[in-house]
Protein backbone atom coordinates (compact mmCIF):
# COMPACT_ATOMS: atom_id res chain seq x y z
CA UNK A 1 0.00 0.00 0.00
CA UNK A 2 1.89 3.00 -1.31
CA UNK A 3 -0.70 5.56 -2.43
CA UNK A 4 1.02 8.91 -2.17
CA UNK A 5 -1.59 11.51 -3.06
CA UNK A 6 -5.31 12.03 -3.63
CA UNK A 7 -6.54 10.69 -6.96
CA UNK A 8 -7.95 13.11 -9.50
CA UNK A 9 -6.19 12.95 -12.88
CA UNK A 10 -5.68 9.39 -14.04
CA UNK A 11 -4.31 7.58 -17.05
CA UNK A 12 -4.49 3.95 -18.12
CA UNK A 13 -1.99 1.68 -19.83
CA UNK A 14 -4.08 -1.23 -21.04
CA UNK A 15 -5.11 -3.78 -23.61
CA UNK A 16 -8.52 -4.89 -24.93
CA UNK A 17 -10.08 -4.90 -21.44
CA UNK A 18 -9.74 -1.12 -21.23
CA UNK A 19 -10.59 -0.09 -24.79
CA UNK A 20 -13.74 1.52 -26.08
CA UNK A 21 -14.20 2.96 -29.54
CA UNK A 22 -13.65 6.71 -29.59
CA UNK A 23 -11.98 6.79 -26.17
CA UNK A 24 -8.50 5.56 -27.07
CA UNK A 25 -5.90 7.20 -29.34
CA UNK A 26 -6.57 7.14 -33.07
CA UNK A 27 -4.97 4.17 -34.77
CA UNK A 28 -5.06 1.93 -31.71
CA UNK A 29 -6.82 -1.42 -32.05
CA UNK A 30 -10.17 -1.53 -30.25
CA UNK A 31 -12.19 -4.39 -28.78
CA UNK A 32 -15.19 -2.80 -27.10
CA UNK A 33 -17.53 -0.60 -29.09
CA UNK A 34 -21.20 0.22 -29.42
CA UNK A 35 -21.66 -2.37 -32.16
CA UNK A 36 -23.43 -5.67 -31.59
CA UNK A 37 -20.94 -8.41 -30.84
CA UNK A 38 -21.49 -12.03 -29.87
CA UNK A 39 -18.39 -11.94 -27.67
CA UNK A 40 -19.56 -9.30 -25.20
CA UNK A 41 -22.69 -7.61 -23.90
CA UNK A 42 -20.83 -4.34 -23.25
CA UNK A 43 -22.39 -1.76 -25.58
CA UNK A 44 -21.95 1.56 -23.80
CA UNK A 45 -18.80 3.28 -22.60
CA UNK A 46 -20.55 3.87 -19.28
CA UNK A 47 -20.38 0.09 -18.73
CA UNK A 48 -16.57 -0.09 -18.83
CA UNK A 49 -14.66 -0.52 -15.57
CA UNK A 50 -12.78 2.74 -15.95
CA UNK A 51 -15.80 4.86 -16.81
CA UNK A 52 -17.62 3.44 -13.78
CA UNK A 53 -14.62 4.28 -11.63
CA UNK A 54 -14.33 7.83 -12.95
CA UNK A 55 -18.05 8.44 -12.42
CA UNK A 56 -18.18 6.97 -8.94
CA UNK A 57 -15.00 8.67 -7.68
CA UNK A 58 -15.21 11.91 -9.70
CA UNK A 59 -11.94 11.23 -11.53
CA UNK A 60 -10.68 12.89 -14.70
CA UNK A 61 -9.33 10.49 -17.33
CA UNK A 62 -6.45 12.29 -19.02
CA UNK A 63 -5.54 9.47 -21.39
CA UNK A 64 -6.65 5.91 -21.99
CA UNK A 65 -3.59 4.40 -23.64
CA UNK A 66 -5.12 0.98 -24.31
CA UNK A 67 -4.46 -1.13 -27.40
CA UNK A 68 -6.39 -4.34 -27.97
CA UNK A 69 -4.12 -7.37 -28.30
CA UNK A 70 -1.04 -5.58 -26.97
CA UNK A 71 1.56 -7.12 -24.70
CA UNK A 72 3.52 -5.38 -21.98
CA UNK A 73 6.80 -6.91 -23.12
CA UNK A 74 8.22 -6.53 -26.62
CA UNK A 75 7.09 -9.97 -27.79
CA UNK A 76 3.57 -10.06 -29.21
CA UNK A 77 1.46 -12.56 -31.11
CA UNK A 78 3.46 -11.90 -34.28
CA UNK A 79 6.86 -11.55 -32.66
CA UNK A 80 8.71 -8.26 -32.19
CA UNK A 81 6.34 -5.42 -31.22
CA UNK A 82 9.01 -3.17 -29.74
CA UNK A 83 8.24 -0.43 -32.26
CA UNK A 84 4.51 -0.83 -32.64
CA UNK A 85 2.23 -1.45 -29.66
CA UNK A 86 3.95 -2.94 -26.62
CA UNK A 87 3.35 -1.15 -23.32
CA UNK A 88 7.10 -0.46 -23.19
CA UNK A 89 7.10 1.19 -26.61
CA UNK A 90 4.04 3.30 -25.87
CA UNK A 91 5.47 4.51 -22.57
CA UNK A 92 8.73 5.65 -24.16
CA UNK A 93 6.87 7.26 -27.06
CA UNK A 94 4.75 9.33 -24.68
CA UNK A 95 7.86 10.30 -22.73
CA UNK A 96 9.65 11.41 -25.90
CA UNK A 97 6.60 13.49 -26.86
CA UNK A 98 6.75 15.27 -23.45
CA UNK A 99 3.31 13.97 -22.53
CA UNK A 100 4.21 13.62 -18.86
CA UNK A 101 5.55 17.16 -18.67
CA UNK A 102 2.46 18.64 -20.27
CA UNK A 103 -0.11 16.62 -18.29
CA UNK A 104 -0.64 16.47 -14.55
CA UNK A 105 -1.08 12.75 -14.01
CA UNK A 106 -1.42 11.77 -10.35
CA UNK A 107 -2.48 8.13 -10.82
CA UNK A 108 -1.63 5.47 -13.38
CA UNK A 109 -3.56 2.22 -13.73
CA UNK A 110 -1.76 -0.57 -15.57
CA UNK A 111 -4.03 -3.36 -16.73
CA UNK A 112 -1.93 -5.65 -18.87
CA UNK A 113 -0.03 -8.92 -19.31
CA UNK A 114 -3.16 -10.79 -20.37
CA UNK A 115 -1.86 -10.98 -23.92
CA UNK A 116 1.65 -11.77 -22.71
CA UNK A 117 0.10 -14.84 -21.10
CA UNK A 118 -2.15 -15.74 -24.04
CA UNK A 119 0.56 -15.18 -26.67
CA UNK A 120 3.00 -17.41 -24.80
CA UNK A 121 5.62 -14.67 -24.78
CA UNK A 122 8.86 -15.84 -23.14
CA UNK A 123 8.52 -15.55 -19.38
CA UNK A 124 12.17 -15.10 -18.46
CA UNK A 125 13.21 -14.54 -14.86
CA UNK A 126 12.13 -11.80 -12.48
CA UNK A 127 14.64 -8.98 -12.85
CA UNK A 128 14.06 -5.79 -10.94
CA UNK A 129 16.81 -3.55 -12.31
CA UNK A 130 19.57 -3.37 -14.91
CA UNK A 131 17.51 -5.07 -17.60
CA UNK A 132 19.08 -5.40 -21.03
CA UNK A 133 17.30 -4.67 -24.31
CA UNK A 134 17.07 -8.44 -24.82
CA UNK A 135 15.44 -8.86 -21.41
CA UNK A 136 12.55 -6.67 -22.51
CA UNK A 137 11.37 -9.34 -24.94
CA UNK A 138 10.51 -11.54 -21.92
CA UNK A 139 7.58 -10.87 -19.65
CA UNK A 140 8.97 -11.03 -16.12
CA UNK A 141 11.99 -8.72 -16.58
CA UNK A 142 9.91 -6.38 -18.74
CA UNK A 143 7.43 -5.94 -15.88
CA UNK A 144 10.27 -4.88 -13.59
CA UNK A 145 11.56 -2.44 -16.16
CA UNK A 146 8.15 -0.95 -16.94
CA UNK A 147 7.32 -0.25 -13.32
CA UNK A 148 10.79 1.13 -12.61
CA UNK A 149 10.70 3.39 -15.64
CA UNK A 150 7.21 4.66 -14.83
CA UNK A 151 8.29 5.37 -11.26
CA UNK A 152 11.30 7.27 -12.61
CA UNK A 153 9.13 9.35 -14.92
CA UNK A 154 6.36 9.97 -12.36
CA UNK A 155 8.01 9.69 -8.94
CA UNK A 156 5.10 11.32 -7.10
CA UNK A 157 2.26 9.48 -8.83
CA UNK A 158 0.16 6.61 -7.56
CA UNK A 159 0.95 3.57 -9.72
CA UNK A 160 -1.47 0.65 -9.50
CA UNK A 161 -1.10 -2.59 -11.46
CA UNK A 162 -4.31 -4.59 -11.93
CA UNK A 163 -3.50 -8.31 -12.08
CA UNK A 164 -6.01 -10.20 -14.17
CA UNK A 165 -7.44 -13.54 -13.15
CA UNK A 166 -6.26 -16.67 -14.98
CA UNK A 167 -2.80 -15.37 -15.82
CA UNK A 168 0.23 -17.63 -15.75
CA UNK A 169 1.36 -17.81 -12.13
CA UNK A 170 4.85 -16.49 -12.90
CA UNK A 171 3.42 -13.31 -14.37
CA UNK A 172 1.35 -12.44 -11.33
CA UNK A 173 4.30 -13.16 -9.05
CA UNK A 174 6.56 -10.94 -11.18
CA UNK A 175 4.08 -8.05 -10.89
CA UNK A 176 3.97 -8.44 -7.11
CA UNK A 177 7.75 -8.63 -6.77
CA UNK A 178 8.33 -5.61 -9.00
CA UNK A 179 5.61 -3.60 -7.28
CA UNK A 180 7.09 -4.28 -3.86
CA UNK A 181 10.58 -3.43 -5.09
CA UNK A 182 9.62 -0.13 -6.71
CA UNK A 183 7.16 0.94 -4.02
CA UNK A 184 4.09 0.78 -6.23
CA UNK A 185 0.75 -0.93 -5.73
CA UNK A 186 -1.04 -3.89 -7.24
CA UNK A 187 -4.54 -5.31 -6.99
CA UNK A 188 -4.91 -9.05 -7.44
CA UNK A 189 -8.33 -9.33 -9.01
CA UNK A 190 -10.15 -12.34 -7.61
CA UNK A 191 -13.18 -12.71 -9.83
CA UNK A 192 -14.31 -11.24 -13.15
CA UNK A 193 -17.36 -12.39 -15.07
CA UNK A 194 -16.16 -13.02 -18.64
CA UNK A 195 -17.32 -14.16 -22.05
CA UNK A 196 -14.71 -15.30 -24.58
CA UNK A 197 -12.02 -14.24 -22.15
CA UNK A 198 -13.24 -10.65 -21.84
CA UNK A 199 -15.24 -8.87 -19.14
CA UNK A 200 -19.00 -8.72 -19.52
CA UNK A 201 -21.04 -5.83 -18.10
CA UNK A 202 -21.00 -7.71 -14.80
CA UNK A 203 -17.27 -8.33 -15.19
CA UNK A 204 -16.61 -4.63 -15.70
CA UNK A 205 -18.52 -3.94 -12.51
CA UNK A 206 -16.53 -6.67 -10.74
CA UNK A 207 -13.29 -4.92 -11.69
CA UNK A 208 -14.50 -1.47 -10.64
CA UNK A 209 -15.81 -2.70 -7.30
CA UNK A 210 -12.54 -4.44 -6.43
CA UNK A 211 -10.58 -1.30 -7.25
CA UNK A 212 -12.87 0.80 -5.07
CA UNK A 213 -12.56 -1.71 -2.22
CA UNK A 214 -8.77 -1.43 -2.44
CA UNK A 215 -8.88 2.37 -2.47
CA UNK A 216 -11.24 2.41 0.50
CA UNK A 217 -8.75 0.34 2.47
CA UNK A 218 -6.08 2.90 1.56
CA UNK A 219 -8.16 5.90 2.58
Amino acid sequence: MHLQKPMKNIMIFGDSYSTFEGYIPKGYAVYYSGADCDNTDVRRVEETWWHRLCTDLDLHLIRNDSWSGSTLCNTGYNGDCSKSNSFLYRLEKLYAENFFREQEVDTVFIFGCTNDSWANAPLGEVKLENQTAEDLFSVCPAIGYFLGRLKEILPEANIIFLINTELKTQIGEAVKAASDYHGTDYIQLEYIDKCCGHPTIQGMQDIAEQIKAFLNREA
